[in-house]
């Protein structure tokens, strides 16, 4: 600990000996490690605040304590086996990550409109479940921070009901490796239809209970109400997209800017609200689930029958996988399939499984409106069948420059709204 007329700055040792010293001067100002406080940032996120008193005069954000090195992992996979990497970014929205990579190494093989319409529709289907799963996470979290645990509780239950639909159609509650380059990586199973009728029941009434135990809560509003503020010149300034910056006024959303996907073929609109604090990012995300409600049921009317992966023998793996009888690897008829053809053609999906295919030279990037904000993919080719280089934009990284504005001349409560109404997830961060 080392002490000055202006400011004690308190880095560890005995509390006793910290708090004896700073009574023994006439400072005022401390400079403290805060948190962890989010379940996303245990020990890899760290906020230094100056306080004057109960006052946060500045808040600083370190953020390098996670690395994965999944950005510098995929040069040394193929293409393919790129997702299974992405995946594990923001482990939130799984499939926003791996949907922004297809896109992008799509973009290079130029191969956009050759994706097969069945395997457009399922993307939206999926990603739309995985916002809506997001969203109550980023509810449930920040019930528990401000000591709302019935809040927290209530956005878990919710959130299983997405996971169990996502579970059936990829086979994995999360990291699910599904999206593909050329399509996804199988069809839908059998029951998946009913079972996304049935989310589509319930999940209205489910929305509506978590709005009433929040929307006109005495409680829940002092806390989040004229807390956090940061217009829409602030947004801007700090490229902030997403929830964030619809709730400070601004209806920008990729779906409807720069559709994907086939997105210009959906009907829903954009929540917007113009409060630009904790309180409007909260009913902004509210009301976009219910507008991915509306989306999901649109997807359902247009699944027509079709491949759901490109019928390019050079890039699109297998998409009609099957266990056999005994649980373990693939049926015998699928097998016979692959095998079914000439020896040339046996050879050929072989190396495509196990050498990958190549994509011309060159860079794209793709972008996707995730549930946090831009998710956007700059993935570089240098002809070969890995990536060159793979880099990311994602909103969370980008959403942290705006603490120090959000928090600064608050409250030290006021930097725990402030936090989770970003809804940071620290693995795309630190890639």
């Amino acid at each position: 600990m080392t002490t000055t007329e202006d400011y004690i700055d308190a880095s560890g040792g005995d509390w006793d000996d910290v708090i004896e010293k700073a009574q023994a001067t006439s400072a005022e100002r401390l400079v403290v490690n805060m948190g962890p406080q989010h379940p996303s940032t245990h020990g890899v996120l760290r906020l230094i605040l100056t306080l004057d008193g109960e006052t946060c005069t500045e808040a600083r954000v370190g953020i390098g304590y996670l690395h994965t090195g999944i950005e510098k992992n995929m040069e040394f996979r193929t293409w393919t086996q790129g997702t299974t990497f992405v995946t594990r970014m923001d482990y939130l929205t799984p499939l926003f990550n791996e949907t922004a990579y297809c896109l992008a190494v799509e973009k290079l093989l130029d191969i956009t409109d050759r994706i097969p319409d069945r395997a457009n529709v399922i993307r939206v289907l999926v990603m739309e479940i995985n916002r809506m799963a997001s969203h109550f996470v980023a509810m449930a979290t920040f019930g528990m921070e401000l000591g709302a645990t019935t809040m927290m509780t209530n956005g878990f239950r919710e959130r299983e009901l997405c996971l169990d639909i996502l579970e059936l159609i990829t086979g994995l509650r999360m990291n699910h490796a599904y999206v593909r380059p050329g399509g996804v990586a199988q069809d839908l199973p059998p029951g998946a239809v009913g079972k996304i009728k049935e989310l589509l029941k319930v999940m209205p009434q489910r929305i509506k209970v978590m709005r009433k135990l929040l929307d006109e809560n005495p409680i829940y509003l002092a806390r989040t109400q004229d807390v956090a503020h940061l217009n829409l010149a602030g947004c801007m300034a700090l490229g902030v997209t997403g929830p964030m910056v619809r709730a400070s006024g601004l209806g920008w959303d990729l779906r409807k800017a720069q559709p994907y996907c086939g997105y210009e073929g959906y009907d829903f609109d954009v929540p917007v609200s113009d409060g630009g604090d904790v309180y409007a990012r909260y009913r902004v995300r509210v009301a976009e689930m219910d507008e991915s409600l509306k989306i999901i049921e649109q997807c359902l009317d247009k699944l027509t029958p079709g491949p759901v992966m490109i019928e390019d023998a050079k890039i699109g793996w297998p998409a009609k996988l099957a266990l056999g009888s005994d649980g373990l690897g693939n049926s015998p008829d699928h097998i016979a399939h692959i095998m079914s053809g000439s020896m040339e053609a046996l050879i050929h999906h072989f190396k495509l499984v196990t050498e990958g295919f190549r994509v011309p030279e060159g860079q794209a990037y793709s972008a996707v409106e995730s549930a946090k904000g831009e998710l956007g993919c700059h993935a570089v080719s240098d002809g070969g069948t890995r990536p060159y280089r793979v880099h990311f934009r994602d909103p969370s990284f980008t959403h942290l420059q705006a603490v120090a504005a959000m928090c600064e001349g608050g409250t030290v409560a006021d930097v725990i709204a402030a936090v989770a109404s970003i809804d940071p997830v620290m693995g795309g961060v630190d890639r």
